[in-house]
């Protein structure tokens, strides 16, 4: 038995200059090559829904083209497991969550039956996120080669008894990587620390041009009116992405904008199951508004249509109360639209406030900031042209596979 792995298209690394310029696809040719031919191994929960997976589809297939012979592998969970690791993800980010005894042997029985599945001689590891950080612990003797553990999440102010049983784990990698430098824990002592934000794929169906036309077919699928304003939030559906809020702010802006549409979308992650409640609790909120859509992957909304939505937006919202990164922030910004996002987190260092877009925190101040943008046209302009050539400067995948490249030079060297 072997970790499952996760099969991806190839992509070519020339395909990305014209978005990201010749400059940056030199500089990750040669920021590759002290690693060209070695074997790296990346591990996450799921193969599909959520943002690493995103982010994998990328750079997995990329890394082969640069020559380093790359596996993207996930580990098996049950219902129980992915019960216990988003009570983790939760209490990471700093929830009050019950945690027991019980859950930590759910956790720890689960990776160990992973950790024997796990074979091969790989000279790097990339672990993502909570749910496979026990792997290293659990295979001892047989971890060879350099571990880095990849932190999707805010872990700046932890619940302290989830942390207590993480952070062994976590000290015995090599090295780790945040987002931010704020989100990294004090108790983080043994690994290099790397600070790396993540990235969009210009090139992908989610993010490449559409024809008009094309965007026009997806809203009338889905019912959307196309003359009418519309904002569209992309997200998850659970707490920390507020859909209740982004409700209410929806609600007040109509007093200005009564003609104001709302679509909210998500995909539903296998390793998410709260998703299926709050999707429940955002559903029974928003009773039987005719101007408000909410759609998920099982509506048939994938990648086209997320890209179709968030190119006919007038405006994007992210109001998120804790959020790691959201790339569905660049990706607004990278059609050319002004975002409205909660002043937390990874979305702080992607909207510059006032210029790209605003900053919020309550539904009131979202209301306000929405309302503002939708009655002038020319702010909406200057500040998405303003928000696309950020994007382009800092939040491509080149320069993240430029980040983690140099990181892993440094570890082998």
């Amino acid at each position: 038995m072997t970790l499952p792995t996760v099969q991806v298209p190839p992509r070519k690394l020339a395909a990305y200059a014209p978005d990201a310029g010749e400059d940056a696809v030199e500089r990750l040719r040669a920021a590759a090559e002290p690693l060209r031919g070695m074997r790296l191994l990346q591990v996450n929960s799921t193969g599909y829904g959520g943002g690493v997976a995103e982010l994998l589809t990328t750079h997995v297939p990329l890394l082969n083209d640069l020559g380093i012979d790359t596996t993207w592998a996930v580990i098996e969970g049950s219902d129980d497991f992915f019960t216990v690791t988003k009570t983790v993800h939760n209490g990471l980010q700093g929830m009050d969550v019950a945690w027991t005894p019980e859950m930590e042997s759910v956790y720890l029985e689960r990776v160990r039956a992973n950790a024997a599945a796990f074979d091969g001689s790989w000279d790097l590891v990339l672990i993502h996120d909570p749910q496979p950080a026990a792997l290293l612990a659990e295979l001892g003797d047989r971890s060879a080669g350099r571990w880095t553990w990849r932190c999707h999440i805010d872990l700046s102010a932890p619940n302290e008894r989830v942390w207590s049983f993480f952070e062994p784990m976590v000290n015995r990698y090599d090295a780790a990587i945040f987002t931010l430098e704020a989100f990294a824990q004090p108790g983080v002592t043994q690994p290099r620390l790397a600070f790396i934000p993540p990235s969009i794929d210009p090139t992908t169906e989610k993010n490449h041009p559409l024809s008009g036309r094309e965007v026009l077919a997806v809203l009338a699928r889905y019912g959307v009116d196309p003359s009418r304003p519309l904002a569209v939030q992309i997200s998850r559906f659970d707490p920390w992405k507020d859909p209740i809020g982004v409700i209410d702010a929806y609600r007040l802006a109509r007093r200005t904008v009564p003609d104001l549409q709302l679509v909210m979308a998500g995909s539903m992650a296998a390793d998410d199951p709260e998703g299926q409640e709050y999707l429940r609790r955002t559903a029974s909120y928003a009773g039987e508004d005719p101007g408000l859509r909410l759609l998920t992957d099982a509506d048939g909304v994938g990648h086209l249509e997320v890209n179709a939505f968030q190119r006919a937006a007038d405006v994007v919202i992210q109001k998120s109360t804790r959020e790691g990164f959201g790339l569905v922030v660049s990706e607004g910004m990278w059609k050319g639209k002004p975002v409205v996002g909660g002043a937390v987190g990874g979305i702080r260092l992607q909207v510059v406030d006032g210029e790209t877009g605003y900053l919020v925190d309550s539904a009131e101040a979202c209301a306000d900031r929405l309302s503002a943008l939708l009655l002038d046209p020319g702010l909406r302009a200057r500040m998405g042209d303003a928000g696309r050539e950020r994007v382009r400067d800092r939040f491509l995948s080149l320069r993240e596979l430029e980040d983690h490249l140099r990181l892993f030079a440094s570890l082998v060297s």
